[in-house]
Parts: C-alpha cells; sequence; structure tokens
C-alpha cells in the first residue's frame, strides 16, 4: 500500500513589501510548529521515502525543520520543484503521477489552495468514523503546518482522485498539546 503525506508549509510573514512571495521565510511561530509537528510525522507507520517539496523558502525551511528524519532507516530523497511553487491541484496531481518506482511513501510539501484542493479531492466522500471527523475538519480549511495522509491502493501514475484512496488521518498544528501552552 503507497503513502501519500500532504504538508502545506508551516506560517510565514506577509507584510515585508521588500520580499517577494518566492523568497519568504518562516516566521517564529511558523519554525516553531514546523519542528512541533516533527514528532506526529516521524511516528507515522512509515518515513516518507521520497519528498517532493516546492522551491519556495517557506517550504524549504519546513522541511528543514522536519529534520533529522527517523533514527530507522535512511533519510528521504529530496526533490525540489519550481513546478510546486503555487501548483494547482492538477498540478501537483501530474508530479506525483511522474513518481514511478522512486517510493512507496511521498511527501510533498506545497502551498494553498493547490493542496488544499487535491486533498478534497482525494478525500472524497468518507465512509464513517476517525476518517469521516478528519475529512469533515479537511473540508473546512488546511492550514499552515497541516498534515492530511493517504493510503493508495493504486500505483502513482494511476492516481485518480476518488479511486482507491483514503483518507488515513488529517493533522492540524492546533491537534497538538504542545501548542496549547
Amino acid at each position: 500500500m503507497r503513502q501519500l503525506l500532504l504538508l502545506r508549509h508551516a506560517k510565514s510573514p506577509s507584510d515585508d513589501p521588500s520580499l517577494s512571495d518566492h523568497a519568504r521565510p518562516l516566521n517564529a511561530a511558523g519554525r516553531r510548529t514546523a519542528r512541533l509537528m516533527r514528532g506526529p510525522i516521524g511516528g507515522l507507520d512509515a518515513a516518507p521515502e521520497l519528498v517532493l517539496v516546492s522551491s519556495a523558502r517557506r517550504t524549504r525551511q519546513t522541511l528543514e525543520a522536519l529534520e533529522p528524519w527517523a533514527a530507522t532507516g535512511a533519510p528521504p530523497q529530496v526533490r525540489v520543484l519550481d513546478s510546486l511553487y503555487l501548483a494547482s491541484a492538477d498540478q501537483i496531481l501530474a508530479v506525483l503521477r511522474q513518481v514511478g518506482d522512486l517510493a512507496e511513501r511521498v511527501m510533498v510539501i506545497g502551498h494553498n489552495p493547490g493542496l488544499h484542493e487535491l486533498a478534497l479531492a482525494l478525500a472524497g466522500e468518507p465512509a464513517a468514523g476517525a476518517e469521516a471527523a478528519g475529512a469533515r475538519r479537511l473540508s473546512q480549511r488546511f492550514p499552515t503546518g497541516a498534515l492530511a495522509e493517504f493510503a493508495l491502493g493504486t500505483d502513482w501514475a494511476a492516481l485518480r482522485p476518488g479511486e482507491g484512496v483514503r483518507l488515513v488521518r488529517f493533522l492540524c498544528p492546533s491537534d497538538l498539546p504542545e501548542m496549547a501552552s
């Protein structure tokens, strides 16, 4: 079973007119959130083998905050892609369809609205229980630093919304006990 992790970059300031959108860094809250998300991501059943990350500064800094990866196993391959910068859902899906046999477990670190739209399309209509609760929360918003995990019953080239895809969990930074303090 393949695993897809969609991670929205952590918080970055939008009020510095001297920086282009692409050059915006994480702010202090974003750096803290990204470091805190390292624990739950490291606690998943399996770490990603491949990380596809937008070339924007804030997405690359989010990735850096997740390091070091779990002590077991090798760190993932990382591909920084200009094509993921502000990519639409269809553009992200096209990148994923090119993964081929490179990895069973893939993480994409990107931006809204494309990341959120892709997550919604992949989640489809949940059956019941915890998955349904996660899908309802996902339908409302995909905040900075949030993670959507999907189990895929298909290969990457055949990835289609609603076909062999299941939302496993949707985790927001506000769900972490450390964020309450």
